[in-house]
């Protein structure tokens, strides 16, 4: 991920008084009704109000859009905001995280939980992250699981949690501490090598992949995670002889004249005696394409619902580009074959950084964003990353419509039903009044996560049906709900007149009450379905308020 300023510092906020594990009683108020202002696929899955003097009871289908934000560690971009805070601090402002993206009604957190070779986790295989108290390998105080807390709270609030690896960067320019004993520099320091000012795994030892994997998987394993997500970082972006990043270059469409190479000539030279027939960048990306297919299988041999997504760089193998793109090519240089991935499904989501304006036009985002589409034959989701932290930058920034326009390109494109933004810090700020204008617009009512349906055990099933029992009451219609099989969700439609409007509730959710509209009444039709983690709905269950 491009690096930007630092965020400012979050206010804290006050934890919920419903426990995690509680079950909670909620209030719809009536939302804004389901309408959308063209006949096009502009707002995925939404309706007109019915008709006046239609007899249509049948509520619409269920809007669905992946509405993500990355939210990055390194560097504390975006949390913890210092690295000297206590664990009630973190949690306060993971808090705050949360309860904004809910407020916003998104539905999904990308949280980076590796960012050098280290956790935000406990964990056997790398250190504690420095970036949670400002020395790598030291615990957060008082002692606390981070990531089952982010896990625990996203859940509470019908989020889903990402878990965000880098999966070869060893240490980050802005680090400060000393590397722990138990990192990988020291406790494996042939996998590893400098270059410029990073430190990094080399893709070409057998045991840096392996250690990315088991850490991947260990995390798979033990918490309760939607997803796993990997950025752009496979071989490091070339740097100049001066030691200047790549990165800042590339995201501009441009390289410099000449480039420091990847120092992994040991690796190379045994995968030469060995019998390898690959040229040198042809064996790079053979390392990173196994790691890609081995973290696909070894996911879902796990847990068959988690899904795997990873976020490359948006410009594409030079070779097939549209006319008129120009610029970096992560197949040249990062040795990343994303064409490759999509073509053999070795993943279930991508999130191509499409970091430029409409009007770059050697970079343009529709452009590119038809491009990832047309690549895409497995029919994975694509849900491109959009870089909404220019909003406001002190140099290059958007105005808030760049990255509205874009979403509005995205939901009129069919091959792509989401999108991811970079980062948290723009929106917790609310830059530019950029998150009211997606709350007034795009954002302005919930949405499901596009369904899944290659995933899971028996994945043509649905999940079973909730039971609910309604009540009237004084100022609206009380549900008791209890969920079916499989439910992570509920997703329920209330009619008030002409008017359909949606809301989206987890499952820990026993008690809802849908609040009478001050002009149109009392709802007269109420529909509940369970949704699984998959995004598969059971068969609605009818109320009719009474």
């Amino acid at each position: 991920m491009q690096l930007n300023n630092k965020r400012r510092a979050l206010a804290l906020a006050i934890i919920s008084a419903c426990g995690v594990l509680a079950s909670c009683t909620t209030t719809v108020k009536p939302p804004a009704a389901t309408t959308t202002p063209t006949a096009t696929a502009s707002a995925p899955g939404v309706r007109p109000p019915v008709a006046p003097g239609s007899a249509v009871l049948t509520p619409p289908p269920a809007p669905r859009e992946f509405r993500a934000v990355w939210v990055s560690t390194v560097a504390n971009i975006d949390w913890p905001s210092k690295s000297n805070l206590n664990a009630f601090q973190q949690q306060a402002e993971a808090i705050a995280i949360l309860d904004r993206a809910k407020s916003l009604n998104m539905n999904a957190i990308v949280l980076q939980v590796r960012p050098s070779a280290d956790a935000i986790y406990p964990s056997n295989i790398e250190p504690w992250t420095e970036y949670l108290t400002g020395a790598q390998g030291m615990p957060p105080r008082p002692l606390y699981d981070p990531l089952a807390f982010w896990v625990a709270q996203a859940h509470a609030r019908g989020l889903q949690l990402h878990a965000w690896f880098n999966p070869y960067r060893a240490r980050q320019t802005a680090a400060k501490s000393a590397a722990a004993a138990n990192h990988i520099s020291r406790s494996n320091p042939a996998a590893v090598k400098s270059y410029g000012k990073y430190l990094w795994m080399d893709p070409g030892e057998p045991s840096a992949s392996q250690q990315t994997l088991d850490v991947v998987l260990d995390v798979v394993r033990r918490y309760d995670i939607d997803g796993v997500h990997i950025d752009d970082y496979f071989y490091p972006y070339p740097i100049e002889p001066t030691g200047a990043a790549g990165e800042t270059l590339a995201l501009e469409g441009t390289t410099g004249k000449t480039e420091v190479d990847f120092p992994d000539g040991p690796s190379w030279q045994r995968y030469l005696a060995a019998g390898g027939k690959l040229d040198r960048a042809g064996w790079r990306r053979q390392n990173v394409n196994q790691l890609i297919e081995r973290l696909y299988t070894g996911i879902h041999h796990e847990k068959s619902w988690v899904l795997f997504g990873i976020s490359p760089f948006g410009l594409g193998k030079p070779a097939l580009r549209p006319k008129g793109i120009a610029g970096f090519s992560q197949y040249d240089k990062l040795y990343a074959d994303a064409e490759l991935w999509l073509q053999n499904g070795w993943l279930d989501y991508l999130s191509p950084q499409l970091y430029w304006a409409i009007e770059q036009k050697p970079q343009a985002y529709d452009v590119l964003l038809d491009y990832w589409i047309g690549q895409n034959r497995q029919k994975r989701h694509i849900w491109p990353g959009l870089f909404t932290s220019r909003v406001g930058a002190p140099t290059k920034d958007y105005p808030p419509g760049e990255i509205v326009q874009q979403i509005g390109v995205t939901r009129s494109r069919l091959g792509a039903t989401g999108h991811v933004h970079f980062s948290m810090a723009a929106l917790m700020e609310n830059r530019k009044g950029i998150g009211d204008q997606l709350k007034s617009g795009h954002y302005a009512g919930p949405a499901l996560i596009p369904a899944t349906p290659w995933l899971g055990t028996g994945a043509a099933s649905a999940p079973g049906a909730p039971q609910v029992r309604a009540k009237r009451e004084k100022n609206g219609v009380s549900l008791k709900l209890a969920p079916g099989t499989g439910n992570l969700q509920y997703a329920i439609w209330t009619r008030y007149g002409t008017q359909w409007r949606f809301a989206v509730t987890p499952a820990a959710t026993d008690n809802l009450l849908l609040t009478d509209d001050p002009q149109l009444g009392a709802p007269s039709a109420v529909f509940v379905n369970a949704v699984d983690r998959l995004g598969k709905e059971s068969a609605p269950v009818a109320v009719l308020g009474k």
